[in-house]
């Protein structure tokens, strides 16, 4: 049931179980998809990271989510796309501007957590857990687990 204030074009916070739902699923697949590839080409993600971060996703289908084709994400693919979205949101918060931000991700980093890669690289090994563990390294940064 859509409430008075909630209008096609707002988007409302879903819970994870919401996720589950395949019309919750299919109304975020766009505009979820959209903003991952405006963030991760801001980023300079090629395709391949891109495919990796979605969850390795066949070329074939990729380039359909591209060009704007595309169906119901998983409940998977829109959980990583969600990362995304945090991390991106995380690097705002923390750095004065977006180059600062920028030049942290894809710098080198000798945190255990990172292993000499860049946050970026770490990333893009592929496991949603190395999404996870970026979010949560930013979101400790930021002292919201204190």
């Amino acid at each position: 049931m859509q409430t008075a204030s909630h209008t096609p074009t707002t988007p409302r916070v879903t819970s994870s179980s919401d996720r589950l739902d395949p019309a919750v699923r299919r109304r975020l697949s766009g505009p979820g998809l959209r903003a991952f590839f405006t963030i991760t080409e801001r980023w300079g993600v090629t395709a391949k990271g891109q495919r990796i971060l979605l969850g390795s996703v066949p070329e074939s289908t990729f380039h359909s989510w591209k060009s704007g084709k595309h169906g119901s994400l998983s409940y998977d693919q829109l959980e990583r796309i969600s990362l995304v979205l945090g991390i991106h949101k995380a690097l705002i918060l923390l750095f004065a501007d977006d180059e600062t931000g920028l030049t942290w991700l894809r710098q080198t980093n000798d945190e255990r957590v990172f292993g000499g890669k860049t946050p970026l690289d770490r990333m893009q090994i592929g496991s949603i857990d190395d999404l996870y563990r970026v979010r949560r390294y930013l979101d400790a940064w930021r002292g919201v687990w204190n």
